[in-house]
Order: structure tokens, then sequence, then C-alpha cells
């Protein structure tokens, strides 16, 4: 039994490396001593006949337009693989993308999939930096923002609560959304690499519907402590600035 990670768009979608997800995503899942390929999708031809588990990168604006029609095509497949339990990471734009839509400083509205509750607005700074997330399912997450928008329309099912950073905006201190096993977030890193104990619950659901049972192999305890170090480094940069603020 091989693992099919589907990483839709990637030439698009993989402005900050959210790409990558995917291939964390297998390197794992081969020294847990599970077989997984990745596969990437430009277009709907392109679709494997099965996957196990789909990423959704970040992308510029200038390429909303481009990506919205390409995914747009995969609406069906987006939609049966959400309503399945198919685990579906969308980071970023791939995010937006898969909301009710984003709307845009002029007015116009690039209509999303709807596969995720909520919708992109403008906002009145950028916001970047450090975004420190506590996920009730998925522990504390790392990463870092750079959004234009803010997220509304959510409140009811985020990620996790902002411990430090903007997240969704609008005050709401949420981050992401979540429905089932679909999730949005604003987490760059990649998010999964930063994040072990996150690639491995993804992976447990994965596995867990193929029938397979997942645990971390030996090798990924040693890759997690350079992970663990680098958070702890981000934390404590949080930690500091939180000091000096105050």
């Amino acid at each position: 039994m091989t693992l099919t990670i589907a990483a839709l768009l990637p030439a698009l979608q993989n402005t900050n490396g959210d790409a990558q997800n995917a291939q964390v995503l297998a390197r794992r899942a081969g020294w847990a001593g599970i077989d997984a390929r990745v596969v990437a999708v430009a277009s709907r031809e392109e679709l494997p006949d099965h996957v196990d588990a789909v990423i959704v990168g970040s992308g510029n604006d200038s390429t909303l337009d481009a990506s919205r029609e390409a995914l747009l095509t995969m609406h069906d497949e987006l939609r049966a693989w959400g309503t399945e339990g198919v685990p579906i990471l969308a980071v970023g734009t791939g995010w937006e993308l898969l909301s009710w839509g984003i709307e845009r400083p002029d007015g116009s509205v690039v209509e999303g999939l709807g596969i995720l509750p909520g919708r992109s607005v403008p906002r009145a700074g950028r916001a970047t930096g450090d975004l420190v997330v506590a996920s009730p399912r998925f522990g504390t997450l790392v990463g870092f923002e750079n959004h234009a928008r803010d997220y509304i329309g959510a409140e009811g099912s985020p990620l996790g609560r902002v411990r430090a950073g903007i997240g969704n905006g609008r005050d709401a201190g949420q981050e992401g959304v979540v429905m089932g096993s679909v999730i949005g977030t604003h987490l760059h890193g990649p998010v999964l690499a930063k994040n072990p104990g996150f690639a491995d619950a993804i992976l447990g659901i994965a596995a867990g519907r193929a029938g397979l049972e997942y645990t971390p192999g030996p090798r990924a305890a040693a890759v997690d402590g350079y992970a663990a170090a680098a958070r702890e480094a981000q934390l404590a940069a949080v930690r500091g600035a939180a000091s000096v603020d105050g």
C-alpha cells in the first residue's frame, strides 16, 4: 500500500515553500516504514485516481485568478475528498481560494470554491511576523504569517487561538479554520516541517483511512530535535518581544 499525497498547483502555489508540506508528509511516512509518493498536480487531468492527503500552498495575488480557474476544475474532487475525510491542508491564498471568496481593495471579488466557511477581506496594514497558535486538536503551532487580508465568517471553527501574531484578524484572536479534516491556515514555514506533531496528526488520519497504523519512525525522532530547537528559538523570540512591549 502506497500513500498518495497530491500537491495541487505547486508552480503557482508555492510562494513560501508551502507546497513542500507534501514532501514533509511523504518523508515522515517513509521513516515510519510506509511507502508514500507525492504527485504534483497542475491540472485536473493530472489528478491521481486516488489520494490519501492533499496540500494546497500559497501563491501571489497576481496568480489568484489563474489558480482559481485551475482549482475550479477540481471542485468536485475537492468537495468529495473533504466529505470523505481525506486530510486537506491549505495555506495562505490556497486556503482563501477554498473559502467563500476573496475581496480585493477595489471592491472586486475572487469567488472561492466554498469548501471552507468564511471569506477574506482587505485589512488596513499587512500582517507579517511570528505567529503562534494554541490548537486544541494539534497543540502549540508556530510559523510566520504574511497576509494583507483578514478572514471572517468562520468564528465557530478556528484552527486555534492566537498567542502571538495576528491570525485571522479583526481582533478575533483566532487563527485558521477547520472543517472535518480540511484545514486552512496562515502558518508558513512550511508549517509541517516546523510542527512535526501536526504532520503526524495528518499522517495518522491518512494512514488510518488506508487501513494502516502510523507511528513515527526513529529517524523522525532525530529530525524532530532540530524542529524542537527551531520552535523554541521562535517562542523565545516571541516571549522576549512581549516582555519588551510590556
